[in-house]
Parts: structure tokens; C-alpha cells; sequence
């Protein structure tokens, strides 16, 4: 078996939002006085597998429903296409994807006996997270608020609380426009994929509330993202220079001009680039900010 099929079901290129994720978690705790490299090491790994896990699932469940089979693949959208193409059997992705979310939950049962329970919700969160998220959760119209939990704020608090210092509000902080994010990075690119979904039974919120709706609630949430970082550095519970993770919500001007126009359209290439982009970014300029604040000489 070639090992691109294995990137592929795992969605390889998508894999870069974990690593944005747990570097603002551990930044965060970091500037409130608890980092560990080991422990962020150990973290990062966990949520890769996990994250690969979700992936590999959602590939095996949408070939066994026929979603697969009718999506209009984009380089942003639709699957990777690699089982109906014949590049790995389903039960191998299936096999795949139990032993990725097996490293996850290992990962995670350790630092829940290292940490205390204080981390038993994150863990509890997680899992459900990557074992219902097809199946169950994008079934019942909840799925992008599990997935902006499960791959937005629960891991940048998971990660902190690892570090070993508990909770902290620059975590929770950083952790909301972590959790707008990658509700709005599924909610745009489920647009593209409407009709196949329809028919493979899923009932996100494109298809429950229309196009028109779900554009609404996409800009809203792209809109709440700065909001949330401006509030957070004004009430002081992040340093002034996290606003510079403002900066790459300018990336948004593309999906929000589509999102506030015509819905009913196809959505524009360069805008799910553009939303992709926006998420990594602001991830990254917020680590980037804690960490230059956490070690910057005073005075």
C-alpha cells in the first residue's frame, strides 16, 4: 500500500491546523508561567492522531454512504477521493483510522492520570468528538459546534491545562476565536458539498436552515473572531500585542463578500483558500504574540 494513500485519507495538508492549535494552547500557558516541551510534544502528537482519525473516518463513512461517490471534489472540499478511487480498501481505512484515534486516547488517558481530572471533560469531549463527529454528531445538526470544540477550543485549553499550571484565562481566551474558526472552516466547505450530503443523510446546518442562513451565521462568526481577540486584550486578559492576530481576519474579505451576496452561488476557490489561510494565520500570530510577550525583557 503506497503511503500517499495514507496521506490522503488522513487529509495530510489539513494536518497544519493541529499544529496552530497546540502552539497557541502552549504560548498561552507559557505567558501565564507553566510550559513544558515534552508534554507539547506529547500533546501535538495526540491531536495529529486524533485530527487523522476524525479525517479517515469521515472518508470511510462517506464512501459506505455513497457521498463519495457524488461529492464535486475542490482542493478544499469534498474528500480526498482515495477509496472510490480504489487506493485503499474501506476496511483498511478503518483499521487506519481505530489505530490513530487508539494513539489519541492513549495520549490522552496519560495525561489524564499525569494532570488529575481537571482534564476529564477536554478528554471525554475529544473522544466524542472524533468517534460520533460522522456519524452521529453532522447527522443531528450539531456538527460544526462539536467540531469547533473538538478541533478549535478544546484543544488550545487541553494543551494548556497539560503544561501542568491548570486553568487560565489567557487559554479560554485564546481558545474562543480558536473555536469560530474551525466552525467556520467546516461550516464554508460543507456549501460545496450540499446536495451530496443531502442525499448520504447528513443534516448540517446549510442543509437545516438554507444557504442564505448558514452564509449568516458563517460572517458572524468570522466577524466574532477579532471581536473576540479585541475584547479579551481589553479586559486584560491577553497582552496588547495578541492583537496582531487581528491582522489576518482581513482574509476573510473574499468568503464574506460571497457569504453577503449570493449564497446561492458556488462558493469562489479563492474564497475557501482564503478561509483555510485566515484560520492557520490567526492561530499562528496569536502564538506568535504569547510567545514574544512571554519572553520579551520588561522595561
Amino acid at each position: 500500500m503506497r503511503v500517499q494513500a495514507y496521506a490522503s485519507v488522513a487529509r495530510g495538508p489539513f494536518l497544519l491546523l493541529p499544529l496552530t492549535l497546540v502552539a497557541s494552547g502552549a504560548a498561552a500557558a507559557a505567558w501565564s508561567g507553566s510550559f513544558s516541551w515534552p508534554r507539547t510534544v506529547l500533546a501535538l502528537v495526540g491531536l495529529v492522531s486524533l485530527h487523522m482519525a476524525v479525517n479517515i473516518f469521515n472518508e470511510w463513512s462517506d464512501m459506505r454512504t455513497g457521498i463519495d461517490l457524488h461529492t464535486e471534489r475542490t482542493p478544499f472540499s469534498g474528500g480526498s477521493g482515495t477509496l472510490p478511487a480504489g487506493g485503499m480498501r474501506p476496511r483498511t481505512a478503518l483499521v487506519f483510522g481505530l489505530v490513530c484515534a487508539g494513539v489519541g486516547l492513549v495520549i490522552g488517558l496519560w495525561f489524564l492520570i499525569e494532570v488529575g481530572w481537571v482534564l476529564l471533560p477536554i478528554v471525554i469531549a475529544g473522544a466524542i468528538s472524533v468517534l460520533a463527529y460522522t456519524d452521529v454528531l453532522a447527522r443531528i445538526g450539531i456538527g460544526e459546534m462539536a467540531a469547533g470544540f473538538g478541533l478549535g477550543a478544546g484543544p488550545v485549553i487541553g494543551t494548556a491545562l497539560v503544561q501542568g499550571g491548570g486553568w487560565n484565562m489567557a487559554a479560554v481566551a485564546a481558545s474562543v476565536p480558536a473555536f469560530f474558526m474551525t466552525l467556520n472552516l467546516l461550516l464554508l466547505n460543507e456549501f460545496p458539498d450540499e446536495q451530496a450530503d443531502r442525499d448520504g443523510g447528513r443534516r448540517n446546518l446549510v442543509i437545516l436552515l438554507g444557504r442564505h442562513a448558514a452564509a449568516w451565521i458563517y460572517a458572524a462568526a468570522g466577524l466574532a473572531t477579532p471581536l473576540a481577540i479585541v475584547i479579551a486584550v481589553l479586559l486584560r486578559v491577553l497582552p496588547p500585542l495578541s492583537l496582531i492576530a487581528v491582522l489576518p481576519s482581513m482574509l476573510l474579505v473574499k468568503p464574506l463578500q460571497w457569504a453577503l451576496s449570493d449564497p446561492e452561488l458556488p462558493v469562489p476557490i479563492p474564497a475557501l483558500g482564503a478561509n483555510v489561510a485566515w484560520n492557520l494565520a490567526t492561530n499562528t500570530a496569536m502564538a506568535l504574540a504569547l510567545i514574544i510577550a512571554t519572553y520579551r525583557p520588561s522595561g
